[in-house]
């Protein structure tokens, strides 16, 4: 889990600069954002307030903000994950094909080399 801190609060900013230290990440290569602000058409952010509606109610513990996070990428990745719900079937049976091709034809050529 990759995180970025964008806070307005330069308090707050801080404190989670300390609690995330070993997840800390540019916001460019971060899978979640942590705000103070709310933002509404971000997937990836992460709102920390005293206001109904935020992920993270002030005030929190480290622990709680950890498991809180973690349950928020789980919830990403699981999202990341049904997008790509790529159907494979037709993959499957494409190399199905070429394996049975392929075997057919190293069997045509041990026969023609055995001369059967």
């Amino acid at each position: 889990m990759k995180v970025a801190v964008e806070c307005h609060s330069p308090l707050l900013q801080k404190s989670l600069e300390i609690f995330l230290e070993k997840y800390l990440s540019s916001t460019k290569k971060c899978d979640i954002v942590v705000r103070d602000k709310e933002c509404l058409d971000d997937k990836k952010c992460f709102y920390i307030s005293s206001k109904e509606g935020a992920d993270l109610m002030k005030p929190f513990s480290k622990s709680q903000l950890i498991l809180a996070l973690e349950k928020r990428y789980k919830q990403i990745s699981k999202n990341l994950q049904e997008d790509d719900g790529v159907d494979f079937s037709i993959l499957e049976k494409r190399i199905e094909q070429l394996t049975q091709e392929y075997q057919a034809n190293i069997l045509k050529a041990v026969k023609a080399f055995y001369g059967k």
